[in-house]
């Protein structure tokens, strides 16, 4: 392809790059090793591999990616062959070949059809007898297919040339790892992307789902059909987030850690702060917010430097997850009752609508006043996605509704108690008193004039 470049795209996708892929290459690549990186990888992460190895060789479709690779690589040592991968015959064979962005990329628009797994077969040729495969597949109906409303999104890219249905990874999880018929498989789920791979886990539960949502949060800013991070805690929580991550890592013939890059993921017991005061709130579990809320402020105090979307909750200790956040404590629950606003989690105080007024009550439980402030439209949180704004709109409008009703009866009460004997009766007799009373004060207002 003499006038495309997947390293610098104009309207495609980046190449394969980011923490986890670097961290995985680190763990999977030895010395000795003779190295094939196929398709479009980062510059950064050809480096790394270049810095680790022996020889690597590149298998890029751009012509300007491998001038600009070749002169990059001028002091390596190895090739780089420009072409598709259905047109490459070599006879050198490799120690470890490295496809983290996926096989689609592997062959331009020029090639009629190249199945996946002709494609996989191709480069497993290409191994030597006990060599390593680290192959990346992105998941056709991942957590993007449920948050992003981007209806542009669904507009062809340059890229997106028509293909055969065979050319394409198969779908989900289960087919890919049929596809790939070993038993020698690692399996890793890649968030939030394989371009931006900043984690890979092999399971993703407890603390490694609040990371891998973490993940997917960051990188879907404005408006989404569901809140990202409680998509895939609730994904997580259903044990359905591996199936459902945006992209999976298969590492074949190699070992690497459970969690890529190490250290993202708290080892431990515990609960994440946050969501026990969630369930709280949920709940209407006054008592539990009462008791916990003091201790929290309490650690603050002391030593601790968290907000409760960084802190894990161990029976009555906390600990930090992630980095410390230096805020004073009322900033602290400030930033935790604009995330359970935006999470749309139901509130058991009606007037606690607004981050100040949630943040007032949440603070009174710990003795701390916070001073009052004039209420403005723009201090109205919204749910984050279209799913919780629904959901926030449909229990308002039950509670009005329910509002409504009680006003009704309670006027139908007090016009019956209008209408009644003893009350007409009452009424007769305090009016005259009432019209005496006033008359009175008229003259006496006369004889002071």
């Amino acid at each position: 392809m003499l006038n495309w470049s997947d390293l610098h795209p104009g309207d495609a996708r980046p190449a394969a790059a980011g923490p986890a892929a670097t961290a995985l290459l680190a763990a999977a690549l030895q010395p000795d090793d003779a190295v094939l990186i196929a398709g479009p990888h980062a510059a950064e992460l050809i480096t790394a591999a270049v810095a680790q190895v022996t020889s690597v060789d590149l298998l890029v479709r751009s012509a300007p990616d491998a001038e600009e690779l070749a002169e990059q690589l001028d002091d390596a040592k190895g090739q780089v062959f420009c072409g598709s991968l259905d047109r490459w015959v070599v006879d050198e064979t490799y120690d470890v070949i490295v496809a983290l962005d996926g096989l689609e990329r592997l062959v331009g628009p020029d090639t009629a059809s190249f199945p996946w797994v002709e494609a996989l077969d191709r480069l497993r040729e290409r191994l030597r007898p006990g060599g390593r495969l680290l192959l990346g597949a992105t998941n056709s109906f991942g957590f993007e297919r449920l948050i992003q409303p981007d209806i542009t999104a669904a507009i062809p890219r340059d890229e997106d040339w028509g293909r055969d249905v065979a050319d394409r990874a198969p779908a989900g999880l289960k087919p890919l790892l049929s596809a790939l018929d070993t038993s020698d498989v690692q399996t890793f789920a890649v968030f939030p992307s394989l371009v931006e791979a900043d984690l890979a886990l092999t399971t993703v539960d407890g603390f490694a789902g609040v990371a891998a949502a973490r993940a997917v949060a960051s990188r879907n800013e404005g408006p989404v059909l569901m809140d990202p991070y409680r998509l895939v805690l609730d994904a997580a929580a259903a044990g359905v987030a591996f199936e459902l991550a945006p992209a999976w890592y298969f590492v074949i013939g190699a070992e690497a850690p459970a969690v890529l890059p190490e250290g993202v993921v708290p080892e431990g017991e515990g609960v994440l702060l946050e969501e026990h005061l969630l369930m709280a709130l949920r709940c209407d579990d006054q008592a539990e917010l009462r008791r916990v809320i003091p201790t929290y402020v309490a650690w603050l105090g002391a030593s601790g430097a968290g907000s409760p979307d960084n802190v894990i909750l161990d029976g009555t200790s906390y600990r930090l997850f992630g980095e410390a956040q230096e805020l004073d404590v009322v900033e602290h629950l400030r930033r935790f009752a604009r995330r359970a606003l935006e999470s749309g989690a139901r509130q058991p105080w009606p007037a606690a609508a607004d981050p100040h007024a949630l943040t007032a009550r949440l603070a009174a439980m710990a003795g701390i006043t916070v001073p009052e402030q004039e209420f403005t439209p723009d201090e109205v949180v919204r749910p984050r996605g279209s799913a919780e704004q629904l959901t926030t709109v449909a229990r308002l409008a039950d509670e009005l509704a329910h509002a409504s009703a009680r006003a009704i009866l309670f006027e139908g009460t007090v016009s019956g108690i209008r209408r009644s004997l003893p009350y007409r009766v009452g009424h007769a007799v305090l009016n005259p008193a009432r019209v005496i009373r006033r008359r009175l004060k008229r003259v006496l207002r006369k004889v002071r004039r």
